[in-house]
């Protein structure tokens, strides 16, 4: 199967939740690879960058008009990714450890595995 066909067919069946996680799962997992890899300060800007992205995303998804979160789900997210573009300056500057983002993630992404295999109502 090309890798095109298993794109196509994998956005066919994802949930956007799963999406999220495999998402924030990548991510993750490249700030753990370059930590590491002994990685530090701006040697982590390019996991940084896209850390600081995805929560980018995430923020702006959430003060989008029709969001269908719970107001306070939404401000909790935004609430977080400004924690993030804070926290991740702090580690650039080599001020703080990579460590608290890397767990931050690993939150989001064990509430979104626990909501992926909630059975349907």
């Amino acid at each position: 199967m090309s890798v095109d066909a298993y794109r196509r067919a994998r956005a066919i069946i994802e949930t956007p939740r799963a999406t999220e996680y495999r998402l924030i799962s990548t991510v993750t997992g490249e700030m753990i690879q370059a930590r590491d890899a002994g990685l530090a300060g701006s040697e982590l800007m390019p996991a940084l960058h896209r850390n600081r992205a995805v929560w980018g995303t995430f923020s702006t998804m959430c003060a989008a008009p029709g969001n269908q979160l719970s107001d306070e789900l939404r401000a909790g997210i935004i609430s977080l990714a400004l924690w993030v573009d804070r926290h991740t300056s702090l580690v650039v500057r080599g001020k703080d450890s990579i460590d608290d983002l890397i767990a931050v993630n690993r939150t989001l992404m064990d509430g979104l595995e626990q909501e992926n295999f909630q059975p349907e109502h």
